[in-house]
């Protein structure tokens, strides 16, 4: 980056803040709300699942996805597969932590989902799912939530079940959330949500496919959660733009010019977002290529706390940080630093921490099931081959 002055810095950081939406000091009360533990607090326990097809460069990733306590020990753990070759999918695992698990990949269809033990039908050909979110509705229904991936398609789709196997999409071409890459958002749509640089923008979609709304555009990385009171929650990623002068601009990010915040969305049935609010962005305390790429949220008797993707966008490097809120809406960040410590150059997480869903509590201790990785975000570096594992950490408590 050319170098600027101090004033000028100043200046264009002060515009950059009111751009994103820059949250508020703390009050007083919630200053002396409940603290974290300290990140030493993580006992970090190894590597409990990795791709089967590493010699083809396959990963996996429970990032966004869910962590489910079974009887007798045992965990399912959902997670994405993907690589170099291999088509996007999403799977699940069950078994004790330690031992081999059994392994279904999700059997995808175009048509009625197949009889299998993980199956997602009415998903059209070549789209692919990733990323899934598993909810246990107070019906008692199963709906999964994920990102399909498809010739010119990006998109958050749901999916209902009855028995937790067989799932089908409820509307492809109707879905929660869009990239800005998918065919449904033109150059018009994408300038009303803010993205200027892709006013042009003239993708072909199908005539009974209805246009994008402005306000259901994201970058993906995305939970949902059922509230207490039957609605729901989501937490997604937006971008804002800056020019090649703003000092958040980052040349050799892979998505240089936007900077990533976090949004939550409101909604009574999960299906229909209509309430769209700015909750994370960088402010005064954080330094110019702060940037957050997701927010997992673990409900609690004393708050929500969250685990937030602190990405570096200079060092291409993702933490996890902690961060907690009475409300959903407005958060507070005391660490502003990484709550679970990166593994050491050629460690398995080295370079990046992604959170599941959500923490478990289980047998007096917090359990946490993340994906790490050993390469840069951008992938012009790793330590050895690209990989990408889960991996498992406890610890007594999220408050101290």
């Amino acid at each position: 980056m050319a170098h600027i002055d101090r004033r000028t810095f100043l200046t264009t950081a002060a515009g950059t803040a009111a751009a994103l939406g820059l949250g508020r000091r703390a009050s007083a009360a919630e200053a002396s709300a409940p603290r974290p533990c300290l990140p030493s607090a993580w006992k970090k326990r190894g590597v409990v699942l990795a791709s089967k097809e590493k010699s083809r460069g396959g990963r996996v990733q429970s990032f966004t996805c869910p962590i489910e306590p079974l009887d007798d020990g045992r965990w399912r753990i959902w997670y994405s597969t993907y690589g170099p070759g291999i088509p996007k999918n999403v799977a699940r695992a069950e078994g004790i932590l330690g031992e081999p698990l059994e392994r279904h990949v999700a059997v995808v269809s175009s048509g009625d989902p197949a009889d299998a033990p993980f199956a997602i039908g009415n998903l059209p050909d070549d789209w692919r799912p990733i990323q899934a979110v598993h909810l246990r509705l107070d019906s008692g229904r199963h709906r999964l939530y994920f990102w399909a991936h498809g010739p010119g398609v990006v998109r958050y789709l749901v999916a209902e079940s009855d028995d937790g196997r067989r799932y089908r999409v409820l509307d492809p071409h109707r879905p929660c959330l869009y990239h800005p890459m998918d065919r449904a958002v033109p150059g018009e749509v994408a300038a009303a949500a803010g993205l200027k640089r892709l006013a042009k923008r003239a993708p072909t979609r199908p005539a009974d496919e209805p246009a994008a709304r402005a306000r259901l555009i994201s970058n993906d990385a995305t939970n949902v959660y059922q509230l207490a009171d039957g609605s729901f929650e989501m937490y997604s990623v937006a971008l804002v733009e800056v020019d090649k002068d703003d000092p958040a601009y980052i040349a050799h990010d892979n998505a240089a010019g936007w900077v990533r915040v976090i949004d939550r969305y409101a909604s009574e049935d999960g299906l229909d977002w209509t309430d769209r609010r700015r909750v994370i962005a960088r402010d005064e305390q954080d330094p110019p290529d702060q940037q957050f790429y997701y927010l997992a949220v673990t409900h609690t008797p004393q708050g929500r706390v969250g685990m937030l993707g602190h990405y570096r966008v200079e060092a291409q490097t993702m933490d996890l940080e902690w961060c907690f809120s009475s409300d959903g809406v407005t958060w507070q960040r005391p660490l502003r630093k990484a709550w679970i410590e990166r593994g050491r150059p050629g460690e398995p997480d080295c370079y990046g921490i992604y959170a599941p869903h959500a923490l478990v509590h289980r047998e007096d201790r917090w359990h946490l099931l993340y994906t790490g990785v050993n390469s840069a975000h951008n992938r012009k570096h790793s330590y050895g081959d690209p990989t990408s594992v889960i991996m498992h950490a406890t610890c007594d408590s999220i408050w101290s």
